[in-house]
């Protein structure tokens, strides 16, 4: 099974981590975004032209989120996405939180601080940056009051919702993400990143 993915993309690391937390092995291929060609192909694999994607023989599978779950769902007695209906739907809500949600909040800033600059789009914009802290402290005061009495996104244990939630995170530093201020939060993802399945898809930037 083979998954075209960057290890700089946050979507591509959900499902790194999710691999490595279930011990399951993948050939990774490393798409070149800012290469012609490589672009070009992804198209083929995707039309959204985005990563991750899976590739299981003939079948081709794209969206982060989904693929986690198709690798849990492959992965016998794994418990990152437990069989239970309703514990499925919180690990779903949240997972669909972070893609609909969280992520976009933090993307913004992550867009203006750092990809701008890199594909030469100029500085940042001060609206945008306003408009992104904004939506940051809006996603990230409903996840620090969920996560108030718990030590994972679904109770006390470690989930796919974590991972879905936490890899968009890795821009902390390099974005300046406004999120010092929301102790539950940060106590969480210093858990997260004593995960093996973090430590070992940390990106070299």
């Amino acid at each position: 099974m083979r998954l075209f993915h960057h290890p700089v993309s946050s979507n591509a690391r959900r499902v790194l981590m999710t691999a490595i937390a279930l011990d399951f092995p993948l050939e990774l291929t490393e798409v070149n975004l800012m290469s012609e060609e490589d672009r070009r192909r992804l198209v083929e694999l995707n039309p959204n032209s985005k990563i991750p994607v899976l590739q299981d023989g003939d079948f081709l599978l794209w969206e982060s989120c989904a693929i986690m779950q198709y690798l849990a769902d492959k992965t016998p007695g794994q418990t990152l996405y437990p069989q239970d209906l309703r514990t499925r739907a919180d690990i779903n809500r949240w997972m669909f939180w972070a893609c609909q949600h969280f992520s976009p909040a933090l993307s913004v800033l992550t867009w203006e601080r750092i990809w701008k600059g890199m594909v030469g789009a100029g500085p940042a914009d001060p609206v945008e940056l306003a408009r992104g802290e904004r939506d940051i402290a809006e996603y990230a005061t409903v996840l620090n009051g969920h996560l108030a009495q718990r030590q994972w996104i679904i109770g006390d244990s470690l989930s796919l919702a974590d991972f879905a939630v936490a890899a968009p995170l890795m821009y902390l530093e390099q974005a300046k993400l406004p999120l010092a201020e929301y102790a539950n939060i940060m106590a969480w993802f210093g858990r997260v990143q004593q995960l093996d399945a973090w430590k070992k898809t940390i990106p070299v930037w």
